[in-house]
This record gives structure tokens, sequence and C-alpha cells, in this order.
């Protein structure tokens, strides 16, 4: 696993839990890594084509094969050994080795043999684009999370500050100091921030669910993650993440970008290959053979002379015609060992393929690899300038979310002194319970906006930081 796909998360983990086994980011990505379906389908097609490369690789190597046929013969056939059609029955066996090999195809078997390297060097760089892609989905379900849980926090603190006015108001009202009114309104609220509470506690189990089902997970485990504070995760500073220097280190180090310049590199090479088979193609072969018949052999004698049946006129005489008389003697079958050495034969040559005419396939395939490679190399230019868009968009994206934070932070001391003097007014009878409400609710609202601004800045800044190759550090 590279750097860029292990995340090279620096982890601050703060726990103080000794009960439920809590997993942090490392834990949750690389349990991600093995168990997602994604990654083991693209580690699939991975094995795939190395095999296919292993395969044209071992195609250089020249061609063995043997065979053997054995058969019965009944009835009328040719005696093999006296070539005479006769009624005869024989077991026959014949046994062959071939081989072959390519001499010269002006190189198309390399290239194809390199373009099936740089395919499965390809489809590698994809497995790793896929383990990135869920890795950073991973961490930005963690950052979910993280930011539900506070937002659940500043719900439960809000509820504390209302009971405790509520029971300040209470003690005020019994006493006469205060109408009953100001105490119905803090109930009302504290009603609503009690359901403001329930609804971001649901959110936290929500996200958790999520999660769960991001790892694969069983849905009813029990499952928790490490909560370090949001302002201890560290940020690298802005300055150091310009988007000119990000783009030059992204555009050598993410797998994408690589995918693109191998399928390039390959379709380059099938190209040459698909270019060689308008080209003779050159090869040697040769074959051995020899072959067994267990039937009995039959050796000829010459036996004396008898008459022919046919005459001729020799001094107006009629004499009969004589010939040597030819006896076939039966005699043993040939031994196996004998027939297979006798019977066994050689070849051998050089054969040349020239294609001529073959409806234009070769000259059509090799138009459509250089098309195919002009269509990578489009898409290598606009995945290029997608990468490039997208760095200088995050880029300004996180200036915006660092100065929208610096903001939020102001407005929440703004409305911590407006709640402060609320606070001393009303229990001086010199506020109404709606204005110390009002203010209230404006503080809440206030630390909401300012906690989405900074988690929003830092998973901004950690989308920098993962262009650049530094991974995510939570």
């Amino acid at each position: 696993m590279t750097r860029s796909i292990k995340l090279a998360f620096a982890l601050l983990i703060f726990s103080s839990s000794f009960g439920q086994d809590k997993w942090d980011i490392r834990r949750c990505v690389d349990h991600a890594l093995k168990n997602n379906i994604s990654v083991k389908q693209t580690d699939l097609q991975s094995r795939f084509s190395e095999l296919t490369y292993k395969q044209n690789k071992a195609g250089q190597l020249p061609s063995l094969n043997f065979g053997s046929s054995t058969g019965y013969r009944l009835g009328r056939s040719e005696n093999p050994t006296t070539g005479v059609l006769e009624d005869n029955n024989f077991l026959n066996l014949g046994m062959q080795v071939q081989s072959s090999v390519n001499l010269f195809n002006w190189f198309s078997q390399k290239n194809t043999i390199e373009a099936s390297r740089l395919s499965w060097e390809a489809d590698k760089e994809q497995t790793k684009k896929i383990q990135n892609d869920i890795a950073l989905n991973v961490a930005v379900a963690y950052l979910q999370i993280l930011l539900s849980g506070e937002q659940a926090n500043l719900a439960k603190v809000q509820v504390e500050q209302t009971k405790a006015q509520l029971e300040n108001t209470r003690k005020r009202v019994d006493a006469g100091a205060l109408p009953e009114l100001n105490a119905a309104e803090l109930e009302a609220q504290l009603a609503r921030d009690s359901s403001s509470l329930i609804t971001a506690e649901a959110s936290v189990q929500q996200f958790l669910l999520q999660m769960k089902a991001l790892l694969n997970l069983d849905a009813g485990a029990s499952f928790d993650i490490v909560t370090p504070p949001v302002a201890l995760i560290p940020v690298e500073a802005l300055a150091d993440l310009q988007p000119d220097a990000v783009y030059a280190t992204a555009i050598s180090t993410l797998p994408q970008q690589k995918i693109n310049n191998l399928r390039i590199q390959s379709a380059q090479k099938s190209m040459s290959a698909a270019k060689a088979g308008m080209y003779p193609t050159f090869s040697a072969f040769g074959n051995l053979s020899t072959s067994y018949v267990n039937i009995k052999s039959y050796s000829r004698q010459i036996g004396p002379l008898v008459p022919t049946g046919a005459v001729v006129d020799v001094n107006g005489i009629n004499q009969p015609v004589l010939a040597p008389d030819v006896i076939l003697i039966e005699g043993k079958p040939i031994p196996l060992g004998t027939q297979l050495r006798n019977n066994f034969g050689q070849s051998f040559g050089i054969g040349v393929n020239i294609p001529i005419f073959n409806g234009k396939a070769a000259r059509t395939a090799w138009d459509r690899s250089k098309l195919t490679l002009q269509q990578l190399e489009l898409q290598k230019e606009q995945g290029d300038m997608q990468l490039k868009q997208d760095i200088y968009k995050a880029y300004t994206d996180a200036t915006a979310a660092l100065q929208k934070f610096n903001a939020d932070k102001k407005s929440v001391l703004t409305a911590e002194k407006a709640y402060d003097f609320a606070s001393k007014r009303y229990e001086l009878s010199l506020l109404s319970t709606y204005d110390l409400i009002n203010s209230q609710n404006n503080l809440q609202r206030a630390r909401i906006q300012a906690l989405y601004s900074q988690y929003d800045y830092v998973f901004k800044m950690k989308l920098l930081e993962f262009y650049k190759g530094q991974g995510i550090k939570l």
C-alpha cells in the first residue's frame, strides 16, 4: 500500500473511554480497504490483466504438441503391408509431435507483450485510485460524525443553560419578583432546546450508521469512533498549499494521472503491433511421426513356371506363355518397436504468411488503434485540466472557508458578550424573558455556524493536502 493510499494519518487521539472499543481513522480506513467490494473488484481486474501479460509473454516460446490416434478396422480395407484390398480386422496406432515458432513478425509479438504489461500496470494504479477514493470517503464520514457530535454537545449545553435559567426564574416567580409568564416562556424554550438535542443525537447515530455501511459492518454491531478535538486536528498552512505547487505534485503522484499515462503508452504499443499485422510473418515448423499396425505380414516367394493361359505364335505354332508363380507366405506380425522405428518420419521447414487481401481487416485494426490512442490522449488532457480546476477551486474554497471561520469566531465573541449583558440585565429585571431567549438563541446559532465553518475549513484544507499527496491527518 503506497503512501497516498495509506493516507499518512498522523493521529492525535485523546480518548478517556475504557469501556467500548473505539475506532480511530486509521483503523476505519484499513478496514474499508480490506473489505470494500469495489476495491476487491478492481483487484480482480488487475489479476486478469496480469494473466493476460503472462500469457502473451509465454507466447514467445515455441509451441510443442503431441498427438496420438488409435483405431480398429473391420471388413474390407487396404492391407497396409501388401496394399491389397481384403477382408481383415486389425488395430492401428499413430503418433506425432509437432512444433512451431515465430521467427520474425515485425515486432508484433514484442509490442503486444509490452502493451499488456502497461495495461496491467494501469489496472494496478486503478486499484490504488479506488483505495484512495474509499479512504477519502471514510475521512469525510469521520468528519461528519465529529461535526454532529459537536452539535450534540452544543445542544446539550444549551439545554443545561436553559434549565439553570428556568430554575432561577422559578424561584423568583415563586417569590413574587417575576410574573408566571417568564417561567412559562423558559419552559417552552427548554422544550425546544430538548427537541434540538434529540435531533442532534439522532444525527450522530445516522452518521455512525453511514460509516458502518461504508466499512461493511453489521448495522446492529456496536461501533463508535475516537473524537479528537477539532481544534487539535493538524492543518497545514494555507501558504504552503499554493495551487501551482499542489498541481505540480498531483500531476505526477495521483493514481488517475498515472493511469492516463500508462493507458496511452499501452495504446502506442498496441498501435505498433496492429501495424505489424500488415506485413509478412516468418515462422519455422517441425514434425515427427510414426505408426504401428497389428496385422500379419506376408512375404513373396518365386515358384516354378506355370502357364498363364496366354499363347504366342512361334513359327506358326501356338506356344503357351509361362510365368513364375508368386507364392505369399504368411508370417508373424512385425513387432511394435520395429514398426515404430521403420515408420519413423521427420519434416521441418520455414513458412511465410503474406497478407494480400483480407477485407482490410489489418488496416482497419491499425486505423482503429490510432483513433484509440487519440481518444486516450484527449482523456488525459481533459483529466489534467479537470484536476487543475479542482485544485484551484479547492484552494479558493479553503481561502473563503478560512475567512468565514475567522468572521464566525468574532461573531461568537460578540454574541457571548451580548448574552452576558442580557443575563445580567435579566437578573436585575431590566430585560424581558423574550429578549433573553432571543439573545441566547443568537449565541447558539453563532456557535453552530462557527462550528460549521471550522469543520468546512478543516475539510477544504484536508482536500488540498490530499491533492498534494500528504494524505489526511486527523
